[in-house]
């Protein structure tokens, strides 16, 4: 179908902070609504993009809410796209394991609900037809199952496309953030459907994908990002650099932890970490691994955290039990207390990047997390310009921790819409 108009405006359904919109508005694509259930969110989501109607709370309470005031107000749109960015955690790998563990304490469903959200999503969609949808999730929606309206098992994907009819084309496509400039390992499932004629076109003739190889961009590393930034170490006096910027800065640790991690190599865990006794220096203790139980990963308890040489304490995450009068070993995982490498991209950030014992976190020669400053970039938002401050001062780092975290980088975003710009018919 050929539209008659030039109009670009969109809707963000489960908007969080409006951060994936930054690629957006680049775009000149004007967000004319969004939804969202968490008030501080929206919050920071209406001071950035102030021209937005933001709809506050439960997309299945505020369905007709929605639908009535772009009815009232928008009554003849050709709308250009509905960008939707449902809850992950019911489809992640973390999400999946406490699902797991929830299912066999008796404790949950083994349908997590909160993949039902797509339901009141494509409600919405069906009804205003937009010219693109775009979905972004992790790569575990492609093998999500929900139970529909009418009680029925479906896989998500096929869910949508049965909705959307076959007016669309398009599908689900798992991409690697790292592939197109983000100097991050970030795996995000991206599903694109379209009814616009050119955007048909396009999807047809590139093979059936909207991420062609020509798009690719060379690999950006944790170096290139933020090699080049004050130094900062997680120790009270030199943990802060807000001359520089007002948010690079990071918690200061304590001892005992910045002792294991000031000892622990680039790319290695500090539950790997060597006996520093200077008369040993017993090089052979053993390292840390992960053993699977009844099909769940958990973290071995039988590293060592004496050296097997000498005996003396080995800088590994360990504490004092109260109750036996003994250190004894801190449950992690492989990934736990574990630098970065300089020369690869980041891991994936996670709303827990503020904390040492998260996934593959700690700087790879500082010992220190990344600064707040440090995470805009690798999530590329420092490019995009975006207002974290609520009534004259910045959110707090809780907040930014969620926000960073559960977003997309908006340069990804950005790529996308520069795509179904360059192709969309008049």
């Amino acid at each position: 179908m050929d539209f008659a108009n030039n109009s670009r405006k969109a809707i963000s359904l489960f908007s969080s902070a409006g951060i994936g919109e930054l690629g957006l508005r680049s775009n000149g694509i004007e967000v004319v609504l969004s939804n969202e259930i968490d008030a501080r969110r929206q919050r920071l989501y209406q001071q950035n993009f102030p021209q937005a109607k933001c709809v506050l709370g439960d997309i299945r309470l505020k369905k007709n809410e929605i639908l009535g005031y772009l009815r009232d107000r928008f009554p003849s749109e050709d709308w250009f796209l509905v960008y939707a960015t449902p809850p992950c955690q019911g489809m992640s790998t973390n999400g999946a394991g406490k699902l797991l563990n929830g299912v066999r304490s008796g404790e949950r469903s083994p349908i997590d609900e909160r993949n039902r959200l797509i339901i009141p999503a494509m409600d919405l969609i069906a009804e205003i037809r937009p010219r693109w949808v775009l979905f972004e999730n992790v790569p575990g929606m492609r093998n999500t199952t929900i139970s529909d309206e009418h009680g029925r098992d479906v896989n998500i994907l096929k869910y949508v496309e049965r909705r959307l009819g076959p007016e669309y084309v398009g599908g689900g496509e798992v991409i690697s953030c790292q592939d197109y400039g983000v100097p991050q390992l970030r795996r995000r499932l991206l599903a694109i459907y379209t009814r616009d004629s050119g955007g048909v076109r396009h999807f047809n003739q590139s093979g059936f994908t909207f991420f062609p190889d020509s798009e690719k961009k060379p690999r950006v590393t944790l170096r290139d990002a933020i090699g080049r930034l004050p130094p900062l170490e997680a120790v009270e006096g030199r943990h802060s650099r807000k001359e520089f910027h007002a948010l690079h800065y990071v918690p200061v640790m304590k001892a005992e932890k910045f002792w294991w991690m000031s000892h622990t190599p680039e790319g290695d865990t500090a539950f790997n970490n060597q006996c520093v006794n200077p008369a040993c220096g017993f090089r052979g203790n053993a390292r840390h691994a992960d053993i699977r139980e009844d099909g769940v990963w958990r973290s071995s308890g039988a590293t060592p955290i004496n050296c097997a040489n000498c005996g003396a304490l080995l800088p590994r995450p360990s504490l004092l039990d109260k109750t036996s009068g003994k250190r004894r070993l801190l449950r992690g995982f492989h990934s736990a207390y574990r630098r970065m490498k300089w020369d690869e991209p980041a891991p994936a950030l996670t709303q827990n990047f503020l904390y040492e014992a998260s996934d593959n976190k700690v700087h790879p020669t500082q010992t220190r997390v990344l600064s707040i400053y440090e995470a805009l970039i690798v999530q590329t938002i420092a490019d995009y310009g975006y207002d974290f401050q609520l009534d004259g001062n910045y959110i707090p780092s809780t907040l930014f921790a969620d926000v960073i975290g559960e977003s997309v980088p908006p340069k990804l975003i950005d790529m996308i819409c520069r795509m179904m710009m360059r192709v969309s018919s008049p």
